[in-house]
């Protein structure tokens, strides 16, 4: 039962609760500087000691010249070391050797004044106990013994039992453990739970069988939850990219025949608007289906093994192609900053393949100019390809990376594009956790940022 954190939360609240009631009723019973009152034995022996002194006293007469001196001289000869005997008077006055201590006995024979009952406080390293019963001349005197504690307790005692507010946040240090074992059984389960929630968020789908056996028994049914989830995400994937290999292969048998159809139809008939047409379409939708099967292929089959690259080593090659191409077309490609000479971990084929996807739509819609540039920014590198094209409207930017998302078909179909290529980039770049988002360019088109983590190489 105490698995179920419900359980474990009320009983720890209620034993918390149950533990500081319990300290607040019985700690002020506990202080030994509190009244008791004496034990059978201590009380003989009070009286005892005041029977003797009384003996002495019937020797006094009342009205002798000075007769409390004669007090003092038979207390002094009946007291032990370290001991001070006082006697109340009728009329309250203290007879006593011991004057720096009257205050102290003042106070006591204030709330100890019961002779048939008499008690004993602590007063710092001394203890006062009494009042014992002394006839004298047919009244009643009472006798105070002023003497070393027996069972002082000691200063830091004292002043925790003095200063509740101390004595409050010792309580809250004892039951610290308990409550900080409360929250790490808590916050346990819950962070390997995130964990496995950002690398499911990451594309990773593989289970976590620790998620079911940590933590308490509601921890451990979302575990199984979670787990189930998994498995239903990557049934529906295979069962995904199956259909999409099946689709794409029954379409490639068909578009074949359209092809050879069109290239019969060319032989016999010649060149024409419509034989044309076709021949286009057909050859979009070829390309199409390739990179259909290529975004499923990257989304759920990746044979590619995470390498550690260099970035001014990785995109060489890609930069160089661009800078070859845009002299072709007529149109200006730069790079805005020398590339850095820092690493990441990635999977090196795909990215370069995102990052020349970018650039080529960059190609595709520019009017002259291509930027791109290369930005460290604290531990992430930070890649923007500008473009003084058309761009896009601001409530379309984030719209762009969806698959067949297309913002003018006029547009798409003037350029050849599929709508799958920012997809496909997209994809690439989350698989090596990083980001991609589209902004207004200071050209006037379209930037594209593409922000990678650095990753420092292990030797």
């Amino acid at each position: 039962m105490f698995d179920r954190l419900t359980i474990r939360i009320f009983t720890i609240f209620l034993l918390t609760i149950a533990f500081f009631l319990a300290l607040i009723v019985l700690l002020p019973s506990l202080d030994s500087r509190n009244l008791t009152y004496l034990s059978n034995r201590e009380k003989e022996s009070g009286n005892i000691l005041a029977n003797q002194i009384e003996q002495e006293f019937t020797h006094i007469p009342k009205d002798s010249f000075r007769w409390w001196m004669r007090f003092i001289v038979v207390m002094d000869n009946y007291q032990k070391p370290g001991q001070f005997l006082f006697i109340l008077t009728p009329n309250d006055q203290f007879i006593t050797a011991d004057t720096k201590n009257i205050d102290l006995v003042k106070n006591f024979s204030e709330i100890s004044h019961n002779i048939a009952d008499p008690a004993k406080k602590i007063y710092d390293s001394q203890e006062i106990i009494g009042p014992f019963l002394i006839n004298y001349a047919n009244d009643q005197y009472r006798l105070y013994v002023l003497q070393p504690s027996s069972d002082a307790q000691s200063q830091f005692v004292n002043l925790i039992f003095d200063h509740p507010l101390l004595l409050l946040t010792l309580m809250m240090l004892i039951s610290s453990p308990f409550l900080l074992w409360l929250s790490w059984s808590i916050a346990k389960p819950a962070r390997r739970l995130k964990q496995a929630a950002d690398e499911v968020a990451k594309g990773n789908l593989q289970q976590w069988p620790e998620l079911e056996t940590i933590g308490s028994s509601e921890y451990k049914a979302t575990g199984a939850s979670f787990n189930h989830m998994l498995r239903e995400l990557k049934r529906m994937q295979e069962l995904q990219q199956r259909l999409f290999s099946d689709i794409s292969h029954e379409l490639r048998t068909p578009l074949t025949r359209l092809q050879l159809a069109v290239s019969l139809l060319r032989r016999k008939q010649g060149e024409s608007n419509e034989v044309n047409r076709i021949n286009n379409e057909a050859i979009k939708l070829d390309a199409m289906i390739g990179d259909l099967l290529s975004l499923s292929r990257q989304q759920y089959k990746n044979n590619e093994v995470r390498e550690y690259k260099q970035i001014n080593l990785l995109f060489k090659q890609v930069l160089e192609n661009a800078a070859f191409e845009a002299e072709q077309i007529g149109k200006t490609f730069s790079i805005a900053k020398t590339l850095p000479d820092v690493g990441i971990l990635c999977y090196p084929i795909a990215l370069c393949s995102a990052v020349e996807n970018v650039i080529r739509n960059a190609f595709r819609y520019s009017h002259h100019q291509i930027i791109v540039s290369f930005t460290v920014q604290q531990a992430d590198i930070i890649i923007t390809i500008d473009d003084d094209g058309p761009g896009v409207a601001d409530n379309e930017l984030q719209q762009i990376f969806r698959p067949f998302y297309r913002t003018s078909e006029a547009r798409d179909r003037e350029s050849g594009g599929t709508g799958l290529g920012l997809s496909i980039a997209s994809n690439a770049i989350t698989r090596d956790n990083g980001t991609i988002k589209a902004e207004k360019s200071h050209l006037g088109g379209l930037r594209i940022v593409i922000v990678l983590p650095i990753q420092k190489q292990k030797h």
